[in-house]
This record gives C-alpha cells, sequence and structure tokens, in this order.
C-alpha cells in the first residue's frame, strides 16, 4: 500500500492554499510542494463571514463557501498531481485541515468550525480525504487546537537539547519539547498574535498584503503605552491549554486598542504590533521552557527579519533558526503535518497531544471521506 500523503491548508492568513506530497516510510521526506493562490472575491467573503460584518452571512453563503472552498483545495491537490505526473492510485490520503472560521474552545458547548468541503476533495481527486480534525478532539474534552505539536514532537524533539517550535502564521503557536520525552511529555498552546494584525495594519497603510521583511515596522519605534494597553489583554495571561484565533484576535481587536490612544504613525504602530508578538512569543517560552536551547522557526512570520531580530534580542539564550536545517522547509511544515495527521488517521493511531489541548485522552482524529 503507497505511503504517499497529501497535505491541505490555509491557515488563519487566508493568503493561498499550500499543497505538499510527502512520505513517512522510514525518514519522513517531503517530496513536492505547491502554493495557490486564494481568489480575492473568496478570501474578502471569508474576512467578511468571520468578523460577521457583512448582511450577506446566512446559512446559505456559508454553505456555498464550504463548497467553494472545497473545490479549490481539490483543485490545488490535482494541480500538484499533475505537475509530478502522479496517478489518484498512488496516494494513500489526502489531510486537509480545511479554512476555520471560527474556534470557540470554551463554554458550555465548545466547538471548533472549519470549512472546505472533504466529500468534494474525495469526489474530485479520486483520493481518501481525511478532514475534520479538531472535533474528535473537542468531544473528548480538549481545545482541538492546536494539532500540530503532536507532528513537531514526531519530527524535531531532540535527545540531546530542550527545544522549542515555533509557528508564526496568522496566529502564533509554540511547541515545547524536552530533552527527556520519558520524562517530560510535550506541551504546547497558541500565544497569541503571530501575523494577523501586522498584515491588518499593513493592508491599511501599504500596497501590499504584508509588511514585507517588516521593513514598516523596522522604520518605527515601539509605542511603549500602546504595547503595555495590548499585552494586558486576558489571552495572555491564561494557562495553557489555550487557542486562540482571528475571531477573537482582528480588525475589531485592534481598532478597539488604537481607538484609545493617541495615534502614532503608521510605522510606529506596526513596529508595536510586531513588538506585542515577538513579546507574547518570547514570555510564553521563558515562563514555560526557560532552559530551551533552541528555537525553530516555521510560518510565514519567518520571512519577517525585523520580527526575528526582535526574538533574538528578547530570547538571546536560545539560538533562533528556520526549520530548514532539520529537514523541511518553514513554509510547508503545517501542510506536512496534516499528510502526517492523515496517516496517523488511516492508521488508527491518534494524533491529538493532550499535554497540548487538555484531551482526556489520545483520539484518533477526523472524518475519513473514502475515494
Amino acid at each position: 500500500m503507497s505511503d504517499l500523503y497529501l497535505g491541505l491548508m490555509s491557515g488563519t492568513s487566508m493568503d493561498a492554499v499550500d499543497v505538499c506530497l510527502a512520505t513517512f516510510g522510514g525518514t519522513p521526506q517531503l517530496l513536492a510542494t505547491l502554493r495557490r493562490e486564494m481568489p480575492a472575491p473568496l478570501r474578502q467573503a471569508l474576512h467578511e463571514l468571520i468578523e460577521c460584518n457583512s448582511g450577506d452571512t446566512t446559512l446559505a453563503r456559508i454553505g456555498q463557501l464550504d463548497a467553494e472552498l472545497g473545490e479549490l483545495f481539490a483543485a490545488a491537490a490535482l494541480e500538484l498531481l499533475g505537475e509530478h505526473r502522479l496517478q489518484a492510485g498512488q496516494v494513500r490520503a489526502i489531510g486537509s485541515h480545511g479554512q476555520t472560521v471560527w474556534h470557540q474552545p470554551q463554554g458550555p458547548y465548545p466547538f471548533s468550525l472549519q470549512l472546505g468541503d472533504p466529500a468534494r476533495i474525495a469526489e474530485r481527486t479520486g483520493i481518501t480525504t481525511v478532514a475534520d480534525f479538531r472535533r474528535r478532539d473537542i468531544a473528548a474534552g480538549g481545545q482541538g487546537a492546536p494539532l500540530v505539536p503532536a507532528f513537531h514532537a514526531a519530527i524535531f524533539h531532540s535527545n540531546e537539547e530542550y527545544r522549542v517550535i515555533l509557528n508564526i502564521g496568522g496566529m502564533a503557536n509554540i511547541t515545547l519539547l524536552p530533552a527527556d520525552s520519558a520524562q517530560t511529555t510535550a506541551s504546547g498552546f497558541d500565544t497569541g498574535p503571530g501575523n494577523v494584525l501586522l498584515d491588518l495594519h499593513a493592508q491599511r497603510h501599504l500596497d501590499t498584503d504584508c509588511d514585507i521583511d517588516g521593513a514598516l515596522a523596522a522604520q518605527g519605534r515601539c509605542d511603549p503605552a500602546l504595547l503595555a494597553a495590548m499585552l494586558d489583554d486576558p489571552y495572555f495571561a491564561l494557562p495553557p491549554p489555550k487557542s486562540t484565533g482571528r475571531e477573537y484576535f482582528n480588525a475589531r481587536w485592534l481598532d478597539h486598542h488604537l481607538s484609545r490612544h493617541s495615534l502614532p504613525a503608521a510605522a510606529d504602530v506596526q513596529a508595536t504590533l510586531a513588538e506585542l508578538t515577538a513579546r507574547s512569543i518570547a514570555g510564553a517560552i521563558e515562563q514555560h521552557m526557560p532552559d530551551c536551547s533552541r528555537v525553530l522557526v516555521c510560518g510565514g512570520g519567518v520571512h519577517n527579519g525585523h520580527l526575528m531580530e526582535r526574538l533574538a534580542a528578547l530570547l538571546p539564550h536560545s539560538r533562533i533558526e528556520p526549520t530548514t536545517p532539520y529537514g523541511i522547509e518553514p513554509d510547508w511544515v503545517e501542510a506536512m503535518a496534516f499528510a502526517w495527521l492523515a496517516q496517523q488517521t488511516v492508521t488508527g493511531r491518534p494524533g491529538n497531544l493532550p499535554a497540548v489541548t487538555g484531551a482526556s485522552r489520545p483520539v484518533i482524529l477526523g472524518a475519513i471521506h473514502p475515494a
């Protein structure tokens, strides 16, 4: 039976669909990758849905977006297969995270909702598709996120040093990997906003989707009062397990804080938002793994030179570097994680880490949609 798996990931930035082809027999290998841009109208519709600022937010609209995303994910998977002359029968399964549109892990009925119809992906590609990974963990008492720490532990653990795997996507999350995993299990959580606020502010003041290389932030000066107010948000003081998303850290959250301060220059706001991301990450690492020797960074934030410089300054006793020397390019770690999670599911193995999500036990994640 094939040991090839596809991973599909769009993430909280919602800028593109990442597709990867991987194998996990023996040494895990990333074999091929592809990125398909998300059409601007679809991206805008998702933003409006999440921020509930459109009168078009109806059950019908949600269903249409679910179908449209399913078609987009399927087309991206087929494009990668076509580029590498692979047949559907050569791939054992697809792992599709889906597009999170609401994540609510607290309250009497916790839930997490992802769109991107996996039945359409299976039907269009002819490949068994595993999706809806978060539900089972939530049913077992967990938060359903983050899920990638289980993959980080399987791939990046070292017996010689304490490591943190830092993913800076729209949100930022850390995986804490102690050197002696027999005595202490891996753990992790969402630290808060990664790129989401930086991108929002850059889109308002630059003719780009993001602050390329952190250039705007590097021109500004951090506003101490604005930073202190932002860091005072209750989320940062919550103990793990904890997870968050764009339904919490978004334009409304940003505008709430900006409205309460004398607005500094755009570059100063950007510098302050970069410092918010850097300090919330560094503070979490210092609190939960003070002996960390190495921080391996993945996700889009690794390309923000200013942000990486701030992390290095705030964590002087840890070496900060991308995941590249450890076998996976930083842009593809999350997509590969969902290929791995698909393998876990179809082979009947748990994919969650209760120490991360707070679930009562390890469980097999996802729903399987046969080819």
